[in-house]
This record gives structure tokens, C-alpha cells and sequence, in this order.
């Protein structure tokens, strides 16, 4: 491409932000007046890709991680070819719009993750790094052989979940990932010297990453490094490019250009600037739409699907990749636990798990550390810088924020579920990426121990008594909270199931006795939330209800109080959010109507209102917990089947 034909391309993309932004009267038009010099270098030299199949599985990943720069994205998706019109562009951020604020993944043609929370696009970049050499070294570069590159700006590097991601990358050595850093040295507040003044590229150097420093107005020496960078077979890379924002326009190099539309008498002199008509917006000259898509198109997928219908695991790893959550559930050879036996749900977990990852290799998670802890120690092999070969657990280190975030990017590059664990209390840590796969509609799955008080010693600062609320306000996430080892089996094909949606298990450390299910209800109503396990053995007075662990505490406490002539009827509820979605009719047959209702759980009583009624009974804990012998807080708080039946009659006396 000649200078004159690179600059066209790079005013089209100027002239396209700045007019959608300022039609919107909202947006971000620094980052893309900055950072359109680079992105064209990569997008129409670099890039692989098919703007007519943009979910194809060989093509390179691009993230923009700085996603308030989002119109970046949509002018190259229009330019490229993409399903994005000029009309798409013109409705910038508005009602209904296909070109939303931020980025939105399933959203937008050829938008590869949602955007917007910095930092997050560069831990989503190291998940489809990691995902994409797993594959590569499983079914070799024949069938995987692709590039991830990300755009990053001062904010996104600022974030410790960018931090946590780049030290994993680096240590795993994930060659195949290239981060462009639009280093223009603004933020909101003003220059990053009043906050940011560290040697980004000494840093990621000790990361083990391979750096460069470039001019990111000079094509030529970006895309210098950016083949620098593909030649690296070692080491992640950093481009560190210096930029000036809103270059161009009246106020660049400011704040000013950040978070705020140009007005128009700057528009107008940017445009004069770049030699084009003030007066029309949307621009797109034919030579650059050719020039974009000369680059991008069929050529590359065609060569990758003669290839797969050559090679001998060709076939193998497209069915693997069309697999259903249905068709995964159906395939597992799901453990049984003997009835009687104490089982901790950490450790039923560990043994689904094992059964799961024998019945598809496409399951793939691991632990920040806490892998025996949590169950996802199940004896097969770990990645390493070596090799990704054949393995099916990620050593995730003590990062939670960006593990949840690398299980996004591992999810969304297709065909895998990926599953993460630490302890539930430490969901805080990883609270954002969680609520992005939610957004998303990705199926990771996140296994949560050590769920309540009965933990023990390790005190409150370990006893997540707010945390199962937390998760059950997110939208489209499932929270189960399983009551024994046959309702964790249950809970986990639900999970591997909805493949459109995350689901947290909430597991406990303590042994919980396995039900006899020939005396108890099926433990296949786990699949409708909640479910009557235990009748009433006369005329129903009151229904007993919760989750996980005091579900056993519930069933002594029916006992106690059929002996003193209470007829009380049991409800499992392992999830919340499932039992509310069934038809009214069974929410009735479960918990009838005028029956008062009792719920025990070992976590904040808000939220039980729904599920109890007006003349319920919450008992819960609305404090912190405590350090303290499992039992010994058991006995203190009042969790005991005795206490638990005592409240029960006192309330009914009311």
C-alpha cells in the first residue's frame, strides 16, 4: 500500500468516528482519530479474515480492549466488508442501534468479545491465545493456525486484571498474541504523568513478553514490528506505540478529545485538514473500500476447509467443535455416590469432573491455586510453557480477575467449555468478567467452595455470607447450590447443558450426607430449581425450604417437628433463579399458596421475600461470620435442627 493510499484509508476512518460520534452527540473520538494509523496497518496487511463467514473457527482474533474507542471497530467491520451498512454507523449508539456504545459480542457482525470494562479485552486476548495453541498443538497448525492481536490503551494497562493476564501470557509463552498499546499518555483526568509514569515496556519485558517501541503514526514502522512480531515464536508481543489522541483535530493531544464529541467547527477543519468536503459526512471513497477488502476475504477459509477435509482429525475436531451441551451431558459417565455416605459437594465435583473431561477433551478449566481445595485436581495434564498438547487444566496462579476473564476468551473462541474455581468469597475478585459472560451468554462455569460459615476457623474474612446473593442479582447467570453429592451431578449437567448462559455451583468443604433417593424425592428436580424432597406425613402446617448444606439441617428439623405434631413438608432449592422460572402451576404444587413457609440458608436472608411470602420466616445470617469450629458456629448462630424447630413453632404460634 502507498503512503498516499494508507493515508485515504486513514482519513475515511477519521471521517467516519468523527461524524458518527457527533451525530450521536456522544462518544469517544481521541482513541480512534489516535489509533487509526495502526489498525489500518493490521486490518489491511496483517489480519486474517472473512468479513462474508466472520465466525469461521481458523480466522485471527482482534480485540479492542480501549472499547469506548469503538467506533475504531465499526469503521474497519464497514470498510472490510462486514454486515455493519452506513447506516448502521449513522445510528451510532441510539435505540436498537447495531453499532452500540461499546462493543457487544453476538451483537455486532465480527465484534469477537464485548468491550468496555478496561483491561478486560487483554485477558479475553490471552483466553483466545490460549485457546487457539491448545488446539494447535492438540490437532496440529493444519487444523488451528491463527493470530490474536488487541488494542490497548493507557487505561487498559493501568488495570490490575491486564496485569494479572500479562503475567500468565508471558510465563506460558503464548506466541500467537501480538498487543498493540496505544500509548498516547492521556486518560480522562488529564496526562498520565499526574498517575501513570511506570515503563510500561520494561514491565512487560519482565513479564517474559517481547516489546517494541514504534511511532504509531508511521505505518511503515508499525508494520515493521507487527512482522517482528509474528516472526516471535517464543514470547507474547507489545507494539508500545505512541499516538497522539484526537490527532487531527483542534484539540489533540487532550483530555478534551477523550469522552466528547468534536464540535462542528473542529470536524469542519479536520476535514479540511484531510483534504475532504466539510460538508458531507459518511465519506467512503470506492479505492479505500477496495483497499480493505483486497485483503480480507474467502481465500484464507477456503484453504483451511480443504485442509480439514483433508487431514485425518479433521472430522474429529469439527464434530467436537458442533458438539451440544445436550449431546456433552449425554456422553458422560456420570459417577454415583453410595446412599449414606458424607460427600462434600467440592468432592462430588472432582469426581463429575473427572468423568466429564474423559468424555470430551473440550472441557477445560483449572484453579487460582487452590486446586485441591476445590475439587479441580482430577489427575490430567496441566498447560505449560512446553507444551498445551493434550492437556485439559490451566494453572491459573493466584489471579482470579483474570482468570474469569481468560475463561471468556477461552469460551468465545468456540467449541470449548471452560470452567474456573477458587473459593467463593474470592467470586469478588472476579466479579466483573463474571458479569461480562453473563452479558455474553458464554458457559463458563464457575465451582465456588468453601460456600457458607461452616467453612469454620478461617473466620469471616473467608465465610461468604453476602456472596450467593451477589450472584443471583446478575441476570442470565444460574447460582446452584447443591444439597449432596447426586444434586451436584445433577447441577453439573445443567451447566454443561446451557451452553447460552454461566452458571456459579456453590459447593461446601464439609462432608453433606447422600440421600437415599428411594425415600426422598428424584434428584432430577434439581432441573425445575427447587422440588419437594421430604412430604409432610399429615395435613401440610409448614413448608421447609432452602439450599446446600441446610438442607439436611431442614430434614432433622421435619423430623423434630412431626414428633411434636408439626407436619412440615422439605424443599430442596438448589436454584433460585430456575425454580422461579417454571409456570405457576408448579411453583403452587411445590409451595402451595396460604401455607406458611420457612427458608433456612447459611448467607443473607434479602431475597428469600420472594420465595417465602409476606407470612414467612427467613432464617439466615445478616452479620459476618465467624472463627469458630463449624459446629460451635452451628450452635451459636442457631443452625441446629433443635433451634431451626423451635423458630419454626414460635413463628407458627404467631
Amino acid at each position: 500500500m502507498t503512503p498516499t493510499d494508507h493515508r485515504r484509508c486513514v482519513y475515511t476512518i477519521k471521517g467516519l468516528a468523527a461524524d458518527a460520534i457527533h451525530r450521536a452527540d456522544s462518544g469517544h473520538p481521541g482513541m480512534p482519530l489516535g489509533a487509526a494509523d495502526m489498525a489500518t496497518v493490521l486490518w489491511t496487511r496483517f489480519l486474517k479474515h472473512d468479513p462474508a463467514e466472520p465466525t469461521w473457527a481458523d480466522r485471527d482474533r482482534f480485540v479492542l480492549s480501549a472499547g469506548h474507542g469503538s467506533m475504531l471497530l465499526y469503521s474497519l467491520l464497514h470498510l472490510s466488508g462486514y454486515d455493519l451498512s452506513l447506516d448502521d454507523l449513522r445510528s451510532f449508539r441510539q435505540w436498537g442501534s447495531r453499532t452500540p456504545g461499546h462493543p457487544e459480542f453476538g451483537h455486532t457482525p465480527g465484534v469477537e468479545t464485548t468491550a468496555g470494562p478496561l483491561g478486560q479485552g487483554v485477558a479475553v486476548a490471552v483466553g483466545l491465545a490460549m485457546a487457539e495453541r491448545w488446539k494447535r498443538e492438540t490437532y496440529g497448525d493444519e487444523l488451528c493456525d491463527h493470530r490474536v492481536w488487541c488494542i490497548a490503551g493507557d487505561g487498559c494497562l493501568m488495570e490490575g486484571v491486564a496485569a494479572e493476564a500479562a503475567s500468565l501470557a508471558g510465563h506460558l509463552k503464548l506466541d500467537r498474541l501480538t498487543l498493540l498499546y496505544d500509548d498516547n499518555q492521556i486518560t480522562i483526568d488529564g496526562s498520565t504523568d499526574i498517575t501513570f509514569t511506570e515503563d510500561v515496556g520494561a514491565r512487560f519485558e519482565a513479564y517474559g513478553w517481547h516489546v517494541q517501541h514504534v511511532d504509531g503514526h508511521d505505518a511503515e514502522a508499525v508494520a515493521s514490528a507487527l512482522t517482528a512480531a509474528t516472526a516471535e515464536t517464543q514470547r507474547p508481543s507489545l507494539i508500545c506505540a505512541r499516538t497522539v489522541i484526537g490527532q487531527g483535530s483542534l484539540k489533540q493531544g487532550t483530555s478534551a478529545t477523550h469522552g466528547s464529541p468534536l464540535s462542528a467547527p473542529d470536524i469542519a477543519q479536520l476535514k479540511e485538514h484531510m483534504g475532504r468536503d466539510p460538508q458531507r459526512e459518511f465519506v467512503v471513497p470506492a479505492e479505500v473500500l477496495a483497499a480493505f477488502r483486497e485483503h480480507g476475504g474467502p481465500q484464507a477459509r477456503a484453504a483451511w476447509q480443504a485442509r480439514v477435509a483433508a487431514h485425518p482429525r479433521g472430522a474429529e475436531l469439527l464434530a467436537a467443535l458442533a458438539t451440544t451441551g445436550d449431546e456433552l451431558v449425554a456422553k458422560v459417565a456420570w459417577p454415583s455416590f453410595a446412599v449414606g455416605s458424607s460427600v462434600a459437594t467440592r468432592k462430588a465435583t472432582q469426581a463429575c469432573l473427572k468423568a466429564i473431561t474423559k468424555a470430551s477433551p473440550f472441557v477445560l478449566g483449572g484453579s487460582a491455586d487452590l486446586a485441591g481445595s476445590n475439587g479441580t485436581d482430577i489427575g490430567v495434564r496441566a498447560f505449560t510453557p512446553a507444551s498445551f498438547a493434550g492437556a485439559a487444566t490451566v494453572n491459573f496462579g493466584i489471579r482470579e480477575h483474570a482468570m474469569g476473564a481468560i475463561c471468556n476468551g477461552l469460551a468465545l473462541h468456540g467449541g470449548i467449555t471452560p470452567y474456573c474455581a477458587t473459593f467463593l468469597v474470592f467470586h469478588d475478585y472476579m466479579r466483573p468478567a463474571v458479569r461480562l459472560a453473563a452479558l455474553m451468554g458464554l458457559g463458563v462455569i464457575y465451582v465456588y467452595t468453601h460456600d457458607s460459615v461452616f467453612l469454620g476457623e478461617d473466620g469471616p474474612t473467608h465465610q461468604p455470607v453476602e456472596t450467593l446473593l451477589a450472584l443471583r442479582c446478575v441476570p442470565n447467570l444460574l447460582t446452584i447450590r447443591p444439597a449432596d453429592a447426586a444434586e451436584t451431578a445433577e447441577a453439573w449437567k445443567i451447566a454443561l447443558a446451557r451452553r447460552s448462559a454461566p452458571t456459579a455451583l456453590a459447593l461446601t468443604r464439609q462432608g453433606l450426607p447422600t440421600l437415599d433417593r428411594t425415600v426422598y424425592g428424584a434428584v432430577e428436580g434439581v432441573h425445575q430449581g427447587g422440588y419437594v424432597l421430604s412430604e409432610a406425613k399429615g395435613a401440610l402446617q409448614v413448608v421447609l425450604m432452602g439450599s446446600g448444606s441446610e438442607v439436611q439441617t431442614l430434614l432433622d428439623a421435619q423430623t423434630l417437628l412431626e414428633s411434636a405434631g408439626v407436619h412440615a413438608r422439605v424443599v430442596s432449592v438448589p436454584c433460585r433463579e430456575l425454580l422461579w422460572e417454571q409456570d405457576r402451576a408448579y411453583r403452587d404444587a411445590v409451595l402451595p399458596v396460604g401455607v406458611p413457609r420457612v427458608s433456612l440458608e447459611a448467607g443473607l436472608t434479602l431475597g428469600w421475600e420472594r420465595y417465602i411470602g409476606d407470612s414467612g420466616l427467613a432464617i439466615g445470617i445478616d452479620t459476618f461470620g465467624f472463627s469458630a469450629p463449624a459446629e460451635v458456629i452451628a450452635e451459636k448462630i442457631g443452625f441446629t435442627p433443635a433451634a431451626v424447630a423451635a423458630r419454626v413453632q414460635a413463628h407458627l404460634a404467631r
